[in-house]
């Protein structure tokens, strides 16, 4: 954590050891692959409720995730309001409507033809959850004064991961979106200008009549994304 007064180093003992044995983590990884393999991006959301609470432990393991300098530039923003996701949704679909209106260039619009999209949005008010992700460009102190964040999308990306890795953890499905431009968040939930809102993140149960496009699951195979050196 950063603060104004000097914080001098301070080593403490690793408050949390894990000890395996090669077989041991071979097979961890393995079925987290399993695991993680079973999450999709659905756009088909039940009404179902969510408490609070499952969130909010979602929300502290997204916290924990590494940062620059450890300034933790994020902040979420949990919305279950009726109202309030329906006037983001309002807003997030008039962006989308230019987007799909000529504001996306031809090659844009074709690669997202397997996907399936379109400027309506409905699971935005369905969902019980919007988790609106902002990037903290500068924090400030309590008396106003400025200090600056260090690689914040790095951190914030970092964040997101953690915290879409913990819905799917907790047997909720989420879905990533990215209206453009996004400033409308800013003024509906009432953030500050050193703020630049990432994404929505839909978050509830999957309906029961959900699909997602075969296109989905086609992955890049190991040999395609990484290479050993």
């Amino acid at each position: 954590m950063f603060a104004k007064e000097k914080i001098s180093y301070k080593a403490m003992p690793l408050p949390n050891r894990v000890a395996l044995t090669d077989a041991e983590a071979a097979a961890r990884a393995q079925d987290f692959r399993t695991f993680m393999a079973q999450r999709h991006s659905i756009r088909d959301f039940s009404d179902r409720p969510v408490p609070r609470a499952i969130i909010e432990h979602c929300l502290l393991t997204a916290g924990g995730a590494p940062s620059g300098a450890n300034h933790q530039p994020w902040f979420f923003a949990a919305v279950s309001d009726p109202s309030l996701k329906a006037r983001i949704r309002a807003e997030a679909e008039a962006e989308e409507q230019k987007f799909y209106d000529g504001g996306a260039s031809d090659e844009w619009i074709k690669a997202l033809e397997p996907i399936g999209t379109d400027a309506s949005k409905p699971h935005l008010t369905t969902a019980p959850w919007l988790i609106v992700i902002f990037a903290q460009r500068w924090g400030e102190f309590d008396d106003g004064t400025r200090y600056k964040n260090y690689y914040v999308p790095e951190s914030v990306g970092i964040a997101t991961g953690f915290l879409i890795a913990a819905l799917h953890h907790a047997g909720l499905s989420c879905l990533t979106h990215t209206p453009n431009p996004m400033k409308f968040l800013n003024d509906a939930l009432d953030r500050p200008a050193s703020e630049k809102p990432v994404m929505i993140l839909t978050v509830g149960h999957t309906a029961a009549n959900a699909t997602v496009p075969e296109v989905a699951k086609m992955k890049k195979p190991l040999e395609k994304i990484a290479q050993f050196y």
